[in-house]
């Protein structure tokens, strides 16, 4: 039995989510099997596209909602909960969407209204196995799919975060279908009241997790909690989790890194590792955005990285929103956002990442000839260009 203080840490996450957009979603009405909330899913598509509704409703009559939930869950098996949420899927020749993300500006009030048609629930104590009566204590879904689970526990009952991890590690099935890599659920926390750390592939007792602290003073672990409560990870919860950031986050940071290496036999390895952008690039990108966004072009901002802590992502990001940023009044606030870089692997996999968010050609330009291919780029306007800084002569 759950000790009292753990319930108790569940119920302060949940009243903060709450409150904040997400709704409540009972777990007697998840499919095991599918590792999909199919009542959720549905109503989501039924009341924001009424119209491909219909049309599919023609032809499958009363097994319209059968027809969809299997090429949902279809579409998820081939190509990931990412790409589902942000392309949509294919039933029948038609296109439905699993979710709607915010427009880069408020010119549209029809797209804000969808995005605001999302809808986000928070399960506690989901049993998710269609083998046993294992409980997650956490599960927060958008429109019927589950995204995110989270294991607490609370120092005042003897338990940590660490103990969080090992249950992950050893007591989770990997092939379970809620944990299938990028199928399903997107990134695990083990979070209790001093620490955070999260991974975003289950595998066994070889599970990786990486920490997920804000620092102290440059170093590790967690500053108190600026309203003097008991939890020093309320950020992940308030800021991170919080409806908008979630959405922000699988729209714009989410990404999957695929590398292929040949080894020496002349075997292809290809690697695929889910990228969950770490607290100290999600505050960076984010605060860099916020001041360009207020105080406009002609202002320098230096963001510090440790090595091996990711700079690489925190470039793509940075770029791929400041390509897009429009300030109050709606105006972009950049033309051209320039990648200057002194690392040739940097090119190949900032073009990657960012050809994940942004599958239209042409948002990204390498620039490797020479300077008249660097103005040419700068003259047309292209949204992000990444040059080395051996092209910057002319300049």
């Amino acid at each position: 039995m759950k000790r009292t203080s753990e319930a108790a840490f569940e119920t302060a996450i949940e009243s903060v989510v709450l409150g904040e957009g997400y709704t409540p979603l009972d777990g007697t009405g998840f499919d095991r099997e599918r590792a999909i909330f199919p009542d959720a899913a549905l109503d989501f598509i039924r009341a924001t596209q009424a119209k491909v509704w219909e049309k599919l409703a023609a032809l499958h009559g009363e097994q319209t909602g059968t027809r969809v939930l299997e090429s949902l869950c279809k579409w998820l098996d081939t190509h990931g909960t990412l790409a589902t949420l942000r392309h949509g899927f294919k039933c029948f020749g038609k296109t439905l969407r699993m979710a709607f993300f915010r427009p880069a500006h408020g010119l549209n009030p029809e797209l804000e209204a969808r995005y605001q048609a999302n809808r986000l629930g928070l399960t506690r104590q989901l049993h998710f196995s269609p083998k046993s009566e294992k409980s997650l204590d956490v599960v927060l879904s958008v429109n019927g799919i589950p995204v995110v689970t989270l294991e607490l526990k609370n120092p005042l009952s003897g338990q940590t975060a660490a103990n969080a991890i090992h249950q992950y590690r050893n007591d989770r099935d990997p092939r379970e279908p809620i944990f299938v890599f990028t199928k399903r659920t997107l990134v695990h926390f083990a979070v209790d009241t001093e620490e955070a750390h999260m991974a975003t592939r289950l595998a066994g007792s070889s599970t990786h997790f990486l920490p997920f602290n804000r620092g102290v003073e440059g170093g590790a672990g967690n500053p108190p909690d600026r309203e003097g409560r008991n939890y020093k990870t309320a950020y992940v919860w308030e800021e991170v989790l919080q409806r908008d950031s979630l959405l922000d986050l699988l729209a714009r940071f989410l990404h999957l890194d695929v590398e292929e290496k040949t080894t020496d036999d002349g075997k292809k390895i290809r690697k695929e590792s889910l990228i969950f952008p770490r607290y100290h690039q999600l505050q960076a990108v984010r605060q860099v955005v916020t001041a360009a966004a207020s105080e406009g072009v002609g202002h320098n901002y230096l963001v510090e990285h440790s090595a091996g802590s990711g700079k690489s992502n925190t470039i793509a990001w940075l770029a791929h929103r400041l390509s897009s940023l429009h300030n109050e009044r709606d105006e972009r606030v950049f033309d051209s956002v320039v990648v200057i870089t002194d690392r040739v692997v940097l090119d190949r996999q900032l073009q990657n990442t960012i050809y994940q968010f942004d599958h239209r050609q042409g948002v990204v330009q390498k620039i490797d000839e020479d300077s008249r291919q660097l103005a040419e780029a700068l003259e047309a306007g292209v949204p992000i260009i990444i040059t080395t800084l051996q092209k910057f002569p002319f300049v």
